[in-house]
């Protein structure tokens, strides 16, 4: 009799915990197929609206992101809840508990509301967007999410930067508008400006009628400074966004072209070795 309430018990023992395990495996696989579903969904929705035009690229890129990331947010919180109670434990009772728990450290979570109430903020005044180039926490670089936590900005040489929202406490668009390419060209002091000047105009009214990205000039301003050696030309030009240091090279490389095919010298340093011959 003993020995058949014991098989009887073991019995139900490895039933019972096959069926958590069994459990569980559903729940996990819900939840992966959930989220799949979820992101899938709400990609979907934003490029509907995308395709609409009634918003930017960027801002459409910013409000997706942080929709899966709250979105992420709210199917773990339901998956944990969901293991709980496969355990045989009141979710009621542990969800109360956390309540309290929660207003208990409510004081050393500060940070975390201010990073949240920022993220906010940031979003709700349009400050920045996804692909935007911006100055912020002491960073620059191009915006590829904005969380509820933390913003990501990716440098320019590729590092990867997570600045917690409070941390942003002043932001520099510079992908606002049309922005600025600037280039000073040098020539010698023996040239003739004027002329320096025209040749450096024609090249600019080419490459305005060349490239679509121009926006406005390029123009030559004129002479911005008189070095030691050299009277510098400036020349300036309004491009699309992310687009002003491409245009600078395209100018650098061909205003030199053009002053060399006319004769105009480029200042640059000069060696002269003097030998002296002993008798």
């Amino acid at each position: 009799m003993e020995k058949w309430v014991e098989q009887f018990t073991e019995g139900a023992f490895l039933t019972s915990l096959f069926m958590i395990v069994g459990q569980v495996l559903l729940a996990i696989i819900a939840f992966i197929i959930a989220r799949s579903i979820g992101k899938k969904v709400i990609s979907g929705s934003f490029k509907k609206v995308e395709n609409q035009k009634n918003m930017s690229p960027g801002r459409v890129k910013t409000l997706e992101k942080l929709s899966i990331n709250a979105f992420s947010y709210v199917l773990i919180f339901v998956f944990i809840t969901i293991m709980i109670s496969i355990f045989g434990l009141d979710p009621t009772g542990l969800i109360a508990g956390a309540g309290v728990v929660g207003l208990a450290i409510g004081f050393g979570a500060q940070g975390l509301v201010s990073d949240v109430v920022t993220g906010f903020f940031l979003l709700l005044e349009k400050q920045i967007d996804v692909d935007d180039y911006v100055t912020t926490g002491g960073v620059d670089g191009v915006v590829e999410e904005v969380g509820l936590r933390t913003t990501k900005i990716r440098g320019f040489d590729g590092t990867l930067h997570y600045i917690p929202n409070r941390g942003i406490s002043n932001v520099s668009n510079h992908s606002r508008g049309n922005m600025r390419a600037l280039v000073d060209i040098s020539i010698s002091y023996e040239d003739n400006i004027d002329e320096a000047i025209t040749v450096l105009q024609t090249v600019c009214d080419k490459i305005a009628a060349e490239d679509n990205t121009i926006k406005e000039g390029p123009n030559v301003l004129g002479v911005q400074g008189l070095g030691n050696s050299d009277v510098v030309i400036r020349v300036i030009a309004k491009t699309e966004n992310m687009q002003q240091w491409a245009v600078e090279r395209k100018l650098r490389k061909v205003l030199k072209e053009a002053l060399v095919a006319n004769n105009i010298e480029i200042p640059y340093p000069h060696q002269i070795l003097i030998q002296k011959n002993s008798q």
